[in-house]
């Protein structure tokens, strides 16, 4: 209610990019003040996928902490885990400002930011701080995207590898992204032999580094685009069964003007309630395409418990968030759990699991 009534009104009143950077550098002064807590779990929630204990399903989406610099706090809120990014290897601003609008009587956020990153080498010697020790209590995904002046196939696999060699040491996953409309011919990496060479490349440089420097290897999950036809999710199902990928974000924000967003004129993608109809629609497709034999996470207009329930119900075995904090408040992560576990309740489930993929099947 105090977010609603005073503070979303304070930062409403602010250029939209400028109001996400001080709430970013205000969290991070948060975040240097306490120690990495363990999140909200519960045993009903709890799940292993990949290899990566995670204690309950709701994470924060890529796109919102993008270089690292919040990464203690987030889990205060109730978050189950982390993804970061997208980060490029090299440093870049991403496109002229301005660059993010709310669409606030549609719940919604534009954005044509173009992977704005400090690059892979100062976000990596971020993380290696904060995971001093004994390492982050919870699960932390690094995105990772490709540097925007980088061109033609032979590059853009070095540029990716480059920042994979360079962050998969501190990640407990890499979210390959293909499929931001933010960064041009970026999105032409979802096609079938492009996908399949790229996560070839980075699966062997995981196996790579797990010989030479004794690290895991580290799951590799794909990002996938909202916007693709049914034929090119069965594509992206077919390369991901093949080279054995360990999960799917579906998906990132869309560029489709539907229904009332006909008349918008401003570029990039949407994000929020206007995604949500696609980003279940993709989610969907995929979880049949691939026979329920991969886990993904769901991501596009979650905003509640119910909608959250919806997702795992279609298919999803983690969710992801992000616009939806910026107008329903920074405890919504919290309540979302809790809600999921009154919802389980009330179906008679004993575990997250069970529930995973039954509108779907």
């Amino acid at each position: 209610m105090i977010y609603r009534r005073v503070l979303r009104p304070l930062l409403f009143a602010q250029d939209a990019e400028r109001a996400h950077e001080r709430t970013i550098s205000l969290l991070a002064q948060m975040g240097n003040l306490v120690r990495c807590s363990r999140p909200f779990t519960h045993l009903a929630l709890r799940q292993e996928i990949a290899g990566i204990v995670f204690p309950n399903p709701v994470g924060l989406a890529a796109g919102c902490d993008k270089n690292a610099l919040a990464v203690p706090i987030w889990p205060r809120l109730g978050f189950g885990f982390v993804e970061v990014g997208t980060v490029t290897a090299q440093p870049q601003p991403g496109n002229p400002k301005p660059r993010l609008f709310r669409l606030p009587e549609h719940k919604a956020i534009l954005n044509r930011l173009g992977f704005n990153s400090d690059g892979a080498d100062v976000v990596a010697y971020r993380l290696s701080l904060v995971q001093r020790g004994k390492g982050l209590p919870f699960p932390l995904g690094v995105n990772i995207g490709k540097t925007r002046h980088v061109q033609g196939e032979a590059a853009t696999l070095d540029d990716y590898r480059a920042s994979f060699r360079r962050l998969a040491p501190y990640a407990s996953y890499i979210a390959v992204n293909v499929s931001s409309p933010n960064t041009p011919g970026l999105r032409q990496w979802q096609e079938k032999n492009r996908l399949r060479n790229l996560l070839t490349l980075l699966k062997e440089e995981s196996e790579c580094q797990t010989v030479a420097r004794g690290h895991r290897a580290v799951p590799l999950f794909v990002k996938v685009s909202p916007d693709m036809a049914p034929e090119d999710i069965c594509d992206v199902a077919e390369v991901v069964l093949e080279q054995r990928i360990a999960g799917i974000i579906a998906t990132n924000t869309t560029v489709a003007r539907e229904g009332a967003f006909e008349g918008l004129r401003e570029e990039g993608g949407l994000s929020g309630p206007p995604l949500r109809e696609r980003a279940i629609t993709t989610l969907k497709r995929l979880y049949r395409a691939t026979g329920g034999q991969i886990p993904i996470i769901g991501v596009g207009g979650i905003d509640s418990a119910e909608e959250a329930y919806e997702r795992i119900k279609a298919g999803a075995s983690l969710v992801q968030i992000y616009t939806a904090l910026i107008y329903e408040g920074p405890f919504l992560p919290l309540r979302i759990n809790q809600g999921l576990l009154r919802l389980l309740e009330r179906d008679g489930f004993k575990h997250i699991g069970e529930a995973i993929g039954i509108s779907s099947r």
